[in-house]
């Protein structure tokens, strides 16, 4: 995870376990049931966006309906919001080189400012004729400008436009296919002409020593792509003046490092549990909002846009707590508590709300970037907590979670019956 630049106190929590008692039994079960779905192949690590992740948004909703929360997102639990707009080739877009046809996204790109119209001619490499395919070998482009490599493309795209070429491909490109394809998330003016970059394999023919010429054929056209993440949104009300935030995200990078990714499972396993017993309380000084994040991994794209959409009242609310990770907080390790300046009262609720299992060590530190710092943009007290991030069911100490679970209630139970927290900026 990334660091942010604020820097915030951070409280370093040593855990000791002792005995279970019945209630607590039964919340790890609980825990361990949420965790063994969330983790699981099924879901294919919850990417957002994924068909893992809408598999994940409906058991949390579904719990939150079992533990008798209310719906309180745009679509029922759901709200759907946009992490990003780009394109690929549409079905229509191909080319041919001699006859054979070209895989599109894998053996052929168009570059984002290729006009979406056919070309074809018979090229040859270093042979620049009017009204016809330019073929560029991107090894002799001079690089030696501030100019970045998409920005040259575009350059001499528009020097073979003004030179009457058809067309221009692109070959010997150090890129690989994903940057390529990364660059279709912008929008430059289109040319007049397509504009093709090909890949390494297609590369070593357009470039062999006996190269001839080419019949190539090309159709640019694009197909808009619209990718979504879902957050999961559950409401305790308790008809009370204000409101209380706590959420996890529940999303992940898909198969990226880990065949069976636990963050932030255990975040989310938590909440849910939290959640459970706060409906279950005598706490009904402050309403509660349930929240389960998408697109962490994307930029914290889904606590952003409900922070900017939120169905209650920010104004209202009390303060927010994120839990981030806190399956592995084993008997010597470390769980920070981030956030503490962010308002005067943090440290005597703190100090009131833990147990001598859980005696505090305050330090001075950063904290990492996550969920909550949608929150304390505007100007809401927060909380953070983490542990080192486990990357599979098998390596959660249930131990050590019920215990953050624990303490974040009675930070909850601590600020029942206190006046509204007041929010303290935090400065460099």
């Amino acid at each position: 995870m990334k660091k942010i630049t604020w820097l915030l106190p951070l409280v370093v929590v040593t855990i000791y376990v002792h005995a279970q008692k019945k209630e607590d039994r039964k919340t790890i079960g609980n825990l361990q049931l949420h965790i063994n779905y969330l983790s699981s192949d099924k879901l294919e690590g919850r990417s957002t966006g994924a068909p893992g992740e809408q598999l994940a948004a409906a058991y949390i909703a579904a719990q939150m309906q079992q533990n008798g929360l209310t719906p309180m997102g745009e679509d029922g639990f759901l709200q759907t919001f946009t992490i990003k707009e780009t394109r690929e080739p549409a079905a229509t877009c191909h080319m041919t080189i001699n006859e054979d046809k070209l895989l599109a996204g894998k053996q052929f790109l168009p570059l984002p400012f290729s006009a979406e119209k056919p070309a074809k001619g018979e090229a040859m490499p270093g042979v620049n004729e009017p009204d016809n395919i330019w073929l560029i070998n991107v090894a002799e482009i001079d690089t030696d400008s501030q100019k970045s490599m998409l920005q040259l493309y575009l350059q001499q795209t528009q020097i073979a436009e003004k030179s009457g070429a058809s067309g221009v491909v692109f070959y010997n490109g150090k890129e690989t296919i994903a940057e390529v394809l990364k660059w279709l998330e912008q929008h430059p003016t289109p040319t007049g002409i397509p504009a093709v970059w090909v890949s390494n394999d297609v590369s070593k023919k357009l470039n062999a020593e006996d190269a001839g010429s080419f019949q190539v054929n090309i159709q640019i056209a694009f197909k808009a792509i619209k990718r979504s993440g879902t957050n999961v949104i559950g409401y305790i009300n308790n008809k009370a003046p204000r409101t209380i935030i706590i959420g996890a995200h529940y999303d992940y990078r898909g198969w990226e490092t880990t065949s069976k990714a636990e963050d932030n499972a255990s975040g989310t396993a938590a909440l849910l549990e939290i959640a459970r017993l706060l409906n279950n309380s005598r706490l009904h000084n402050n309403n509660y909002i349930i929240v389960a994040f998408s697109g962490k991994e994307q930029g914290l794209s889904g606590s952003k846009y409900f922070a900017a959409h939120s169905t209650v009242n920010l104004s209202q609310v009390n303060y927010m707590i994120n839990m981030d990770g806190i399956g592995q907080l084993n008997p010597g390790t470390a769980l920070q508590i981030g956030g503490t300046g962010t308002s005067p009262g943090w440290a005597a609720i703190l100090q009131q709300a833990t147990t001598k299992e859980l005696p505090l060590v305050y330090d001075s530190s950063g904290i990492y970037n996550s969920d909550h710092a949608s929150f304390y943009k505007k100007n809401i007290p927060v909380l953070y907590f983490s542990t080192s991030t486990a990357t599979s069911e098998n390596k959660i100490n249930y131990d050590g979670t019920l215990n953050v679970l624990k303490l974040v209630y009675n930070i909850i139970d601590k600020t029942n019956d206190k006046d509204k927290l007041a929010f303290t900026g935090i400065t460099n």
